[in-house]
């Protein structure tokens, strides 16, 4: 809204010295070569802010957007292990994650909608002559809900292939493309181990993790069977549990609750002693904020260096022009004109460059960002916001550097200026 106002006073002081604006464009003209200089210094300043701007934004979107591929307001809790010395020696100590902790999340905590363990495991997966290395990962069918991960040809497997620890799989988009060719995975088999695996279905791209890592490299299979036949675990074990809140605002709550009902489950006596720690889509969410606050304070000062730069081009460039329209400065005073209207055309005359400046450092910036967005493919868009932040910087630019040499014209003595060679 403030910069809206600006925007229109700035208008309004151009309109009600119109006849001011037209006679600097003439001024300007005279010397083109001086001008586009000039105008050179603040383009690359405001170009410097449209850029950096888009690249900020671009890096906030492309973030956001891998934190949410993560799941639906997603909680991880892992298993911790503590020191058995002194006091952490309690009981529980060295308790696991099991897939009965989660049915028991499920069922007692009311901030929480889905449940999933989660058993990961390197894995050498084999079909026909070519082999990848891959993450196997064995959970249940809530795994789905939780990730907000959907089968985007063929099927999940089912409850009951979960109880009767069948040998069927649903792949990552990256692992069906090294195996068998996009769109060819659905129905293939694919060995690991010692065993063959049926392909029921092939998971939608979710791309790259926030925390690295391609999340289409990965082959989902029931829990049951990753322990009967790929890890040999204990029936009941799961390596790490992952549950969803039932609304963004109720993350803070779900955490709560699971922390109460594990630590019960778990007969710890002190909080401090847990053997799980709990993370969260929130905090993913805060560290971006975070992050993305000390990326725009750094682009932003590299931005207002360049503007300064700019702007110090236009003191000097209107330093020079007063000294040499010194006669002409005189010869005005002398027939009548006001220390205001002096002092009034060279500050136009500065604000008209800077805009011209701003204007061109606009086209400039989104010529460069586009450049950069085909070449890089990383998904950088100008906010409106920031091109009216630009064009404003501009003319305050134009406004600052430009007030002094205008208040040195308007306060020239007028016979000295008169006598001025």
């Amino acid at each position: 809204m403030l910069l809206v106002l600006l925007l229109v006073a700035l208008g309004v002081y151009l309109v009600v010295n119109r006849d001011t604006v037209v006679l600097a464009a003439r001024t300007l003209r005279r010397d083109l070569v001086r001008t586009s200089l000039t105008v050179l210094g603040i383009l690359i300043g405001v170009a410097s802010v449209v850029t950096v701007s888009a690249i900020g934004a671009g890096a906030r979107d492309s973030i956001g957007k891998q934190i949410e591929s993560m799941g639906s307001n997603m909680i991880i809790i892992f298993p911790q292990s503590t020191n058995a010395s002194g006091a952490r020696g309690m009981q529980g100590q060295g308790q696991r994650l099991t897939q009965s902790d989660g049915d028991a999340l499920l069922h007692e905590a009311s901030s929480i909608k889905a449940v999933a363990p989660s058993l990961r495991s390197r894995v050498q997966a084999i079909a026909g002559e070519q082999n990848a290395s891959t993450s196997a990962v064995g959970t249940t069918t809530s795994f789905f809900e939780v990730r907000s991960w959907k089968v985007k040809r063929g099927d999940m497997w089912t409850q009951l292939d979960e109880q009767t620890k069948q040998k069927v799989v649903v792949i990552g988009s990256t692992i069906e493309r090294k195996l068998f060719g996009a769109g060819h995975g659905v129905g293939q088999k694919v060995r690991i181990g010692r065993y063959n695996f049926h392909i029921a279905g092939v998971l939608e791209s979710k791309g790259e993790a926030p925390i690295g890592g391609d999340q289409d490299d990965i082959i989902l299979m029931p829990i049951t069977t990753m322990r009967a036949r790929i890890m040999k675990t204990a029936p009941d074990f799961a390596g790490v549990l992952m549950a969803s809140a039932t609304s963004p605002e109720a993350s803070d709550r779900a955490i709560a609750q699971v922390q109460s009902i594990l630590i019960q489950r778990h007969h710890i006596q002190d909080v401090k002693l847990a053997d799980f720690t709990i993370r969260s889509q929130k905090e993913f969410q805060q560290m971006q904020a975070a992050i993305y606050g000390l990326l725009t304070i750094l682009l932003v000062l590299v931005a207002a260096i360049s503007l300064i730069v700019g702007g110090i081009g236009v003191m000097n460039i209107m330093l020079v022009s007063v000294t040499e329209r010194t006669r002409e400065i005189g010869i005005r005073m002398a027939v009548g004109a006001q220390t205001a209207n002096v002092r009034n055309q060279f500050l136009v005359e500065s604000i008209v460059v800077s805009l011209v400046g701003g204007v061109a450092g606009v086209g400039a910036g989104a010529g460069i960002v586009a450049l950069f967005t085909k070449l890089s493919e990383w998904p950088m868009s100008i906010d409106p916001s920031s091109v009216a932040v630009s064009l404003m910087t501009s003319a305050a630019t134009g406004i600052v550097f430009g007030f002094f040499p205008a208040w040195r014209a308007s306060h020239l003595d007028p016979i000295v200026a008169l006598r001025h060679e």
